[in-house]
């Protein structure tokens, strides 16, 4: 990071456990109940991941003067896996952008994992499968 980066945003959560586990953004815009097991952590990932990397396909598509006639969407799934006493995450990510040839949709499916930096923070660290629909 150079020490020209601007901060954008902060998230700040507090996350207490046991049996009554919650989560709570600093501004309440998230407030869930997390009672054991915790599945909700792949789905708050998976929740942030895509987002981001929603915005990230909008911005490729942007860059490359490419007009997105109708809403992209993703799909974001987490799988937590256990082997032998190691955790470890898996991820798909599947991309629908109607109205633009698939070919395109690929080039931004790709160019977005440059921009998103949920994309880039996982880079090499877990397995990714994307896929355009």
């Amino acid at each position: 990071m150079t020490t020209s980066a601007k901060v954008l945003f902060t998230g700040r959560t507090r996350t207490t456990g046991g049996r009554d586990g919650a989560t709570r953004s600093s501004d309440g815009v998230v407030d869930l109940k997390l009672p054991q097991p915790h599945p909700a952590a792949e789905q708050l990932f998976a929740a942030a991941w895509s987002a981001c990397y929603l915005g990230a396909i909008e911005l490729a598509a942007a860059q490359r003067k490419i007009t997105l006639p109708a809403s992209p969407a993703v799909d974001a799934e987490i799988d937590l896996n256990r082997d032998g006493d190691a955790f470890f995450l898996r991820a798909r990510l599947n991309v629908s952008v109607p109205g633009v040839d698939r070919a395109v949709a690929q080039t931004l499916a790709e160019a977005a994992h440059g921009i998103c930096p949920y994309s880039k923070a996982i880079h090499g660290n877990i397995e990714v499968t994307t896929t355009v629909l």
